[in-house]
């Protein structure tokens, strides 16, 4: 007669104590919690109780042969892993055997956590009988301890989500809230950061700030370390029927920093908001609907349009690199594709607008007067911060929000895209002489157009992207003014272009390489005034001998900023236990003004550089 084992390991109840926890649990949890399944969805519950026990057979056996001399091991029962027979305590039914999958994917693990005990599928039972099957409101779907270990992170993408995001939907549910799937995906950051000047600032560099050789800063060393960019994030998922799914996605990090934040004690740095979003996908339209916080669509993707597919610098300076566009922004966006092939999106996003005028200019000051006038106009265009809005920045009036129009194609030679954005700005403007203001709206805007493609393998990859327009320096890490103001008092979006190139390789799965360039140049937008002198942006009458004096005066205005950058990571440990990974890079800074004088007729042209390099080390204790 064959022997039958009953196996018990930690991560399974005995089948006697099965029966009695879910008699129990049945008749604790409120019917309403619990939901019915299909015979499918039956048969997946099987395969995934088949599962855990033959992972929990394997490790038992593979104890006990490491305990037992060899000559007794050949009298052993041999375990074959492609079945599992288990009997159920309910009583002379007769034992089921069925063939269990050696691995379950991501994507088959919602339908798999279900706490369906084999016991119910026993042979003396109807398929009748078993359509309303019960499950629990709340249930734990993570690992076997014993399962084979698989990589859970990839590095072959010219924009790695462990590194750019956090590849949460890489990952399996950890646990299920009704028919609700829930994953959880972050990492703990530590940064040490050193740049040449000191920007008095943390892990996100602000470019445009590399000070002229007028400012003591300038030469000085800022050395820093950081934990502020350790970020958690949590994807929640529901599928109501086979062609919809419903996903909501949240995205924070320790960015933030209040008023009483300071790094002399305890480095209290406050949680941020850095996406929150929910989407809506009905797969056999192709159409694809999210409402929230999220990137950009004037970002550059890696694939389609979809959220979470960005293809973002996989640099650790959380302020990108030059040249890069992007935003982070509440939005509604509405997009379409085609076999998953050819893409296209309309998005409403939140605008704001930047503003920069050749002479300390506040809003509802007077302008200096234009040639042929008296008297300047006066402009109003920001508030301070109200109710949940930051009450010590300026907020510009908005007339309408950012518009974002995006084409996108998937080949086997690559991804492009292009698309068109346009903005408005909107200012209050009391004419030379009157007694009341008008108001007064600029259009402006831009095109661009990104790229991701294979250099003749997958192991090398080239991504670039570009935007030119007016108003349009939002967009770029380096904050390059979007308007000023002209001789009337209106808002004047200034002429602006932004791009950057990349090139990203793997010499081994584990190591990822990269060097980007970036640029973003700014144009003039400037008028006369009734002295002869330029004001607005981009003025060249301007005494600039103080940029390269210590405590000189210095007034000059960014005309480009251009950047080389360099790095890698290396994913160096990895387990049931988590990923630790290491990344290592250097960024060169150069800074360009728009031309002035010396007062004595010369041409002065201010310009500056700086260097940055960044070591960080990131834990991944999701990616198991």
């Amino acid at each position: 007669m064959a022997r039958r084992y009953i196996y018990r390991s930690k991560g399974c109840l005995p089948v006697a104590g099965g029966v009695l926890f879910w008699t129990v649990f049945y008749l604790v949890i409120p019917g309403n919690a619990r939901a019915q399944t299909t015979d499918e969805q039956e048969l997946f519950a099987i395969k995934a109780e088949m599962h855990r026990l033959e992972a929990q057979v394997e490790a038992i056996e593979r104890r006990h042969r490491k305990n037992t001399p060899l000559r007794r091991q050949a009298a052993l029962p041999a375990h074959n892993p492609q079945t599992a027979s288990v009997e159920p305590a309910v009583a002379k039914a007769s034992t089921i055997t069925v063939k269990t999958p050696r691995r379950l994917t991501p994507d088959i693990l919602p339908l798999l956590a279900r706490p369906d005990s084999p016991a119910q599928f026993s042979s003396g039972a109807s398929r009748q009988d078993t359509r309303t099957a019960e499950a629990p409101f709340l249930q734990w779907t993570g690992h076997v301890r014993d399962e084979p270990h698989r990589t859970a992170i990839d590095l072959s993408s010219s924009s790695p989500l462990a590194i750019t995001q956090t590849a949460v939907d890489q990952l399996p549910p950890i646990f299920r809230i009704g028919n609700i799937s829930v994953r959880l995906g972050g990492f703990v950051d530590m940064s040490n950061i050193w740049r040449s000047s000191n920007l008095t600032s943390g892990p996100a560099t602000a470019w445009n700030n590399f000070p002229y050789a007028n400012s003591p800063n300038h030469g000085l060393p800022e050395e820093r370390l950081s934990a502020q960019l350790t970020r958690f994030s949590t994807l929640l998922e529901a599928n109501p029927t086979p062609s919809v799914r419903l996903q909501s996605y949240i995205e924070a990090d320790f960015g933030g920093s209040a008023a009483t934040t300071n790094s002399v004690q305890i480095s209290g740095y406050t949680p941020r908001l850095r996406q929150g979003y929910f989407t809506f996908t009905q797969k056999k339209w192709g159409l694809h609907v999210l409402m929230g916080q999220a990137w950009s669509l004037t970002t550059n993707y890696a694939k389609g349009v979809i959220p979470r597919q960005e293809q973002l610098p996989a640099v650790t300076d959380n302020n990108q690199i030059p040249g890069i566009t992007f935003t982070r922004v509440p939005q509604i966006r509405i997009g379409k594709d085609w076999s998953q092939k050819y893409w296209l999106a309309l998005s409403i996003e939140d605008p704001q607008a930047t503003f920069a005028f050749s002479k300390p200019f506040a809003s509802g000051d007077y302008l200096p007067a234009a040639y042929g006038q008296t008297v300047g106009a006066r402009s109003f265009y920001a508030n301070s911060g109200g109710v949940l809005l930051n009450p010590n920045s300026s907020y510009t009036y908005n007339p309408a929000p950012d518009i974002v129009l995006k084409g996108a194609v998937d080949t086997s030679f690559g991804h492009y895209e292009v698309f068109g954005l346009a903005r408005w700005f909107r200012a209050l403007v009391e004419a030379p002489g009157a007694t009341r203001t008008h108001k007064s709206t600029s259009f402006g805007g831009g095109v661009g157009a990104g790229m991701t493609m294979p250099l003749g393998t997958r192991a090398l990859q080239l991504t670039g992207n570009v935007l030119a327009g007016q108003g349009v320096g939002r967009y770029g890490p380096s904050l390059i003014p979007d308007t000023t103001l002209n001789g009337q008092g209106s808002l004047s979006p200034v002429p602006e272009m932004m791009g950057s190139l990349g090139l990203i390789g793997h010499p081994t799965s584990s190591v990822l390489l990269y060097t980007y360039g970036g640029v973003e140049a700014a144009g003039r937008s400037r008028y006369i005034g009734a002295d002869g002198h330029q004001y607005g942006y981009g003025v060249t009458d301007t005494n600039l001998a103080g940029c390269s004096v210590e405590f000189g005066t210095c007034d000059a205005q960014t005309r480009t900023l251009a950047s080389f950058t360099a790095g890698g990571w290396w994913h160096f440990l990895e387990g049931h236990y988590g990923s630790l990974m290491g990344g290592l890079q250097y960024t060169y800074i150069r800074k360009f003004a728009f031309k002035g004088n010396d007062g004595a007729g010369h041409a002065v042209d201010p310009t500056t550089f700086g260097h940055t390099v960044y070591v960080t080390f990131r834990y991944f204790p999701f990616q198991q």
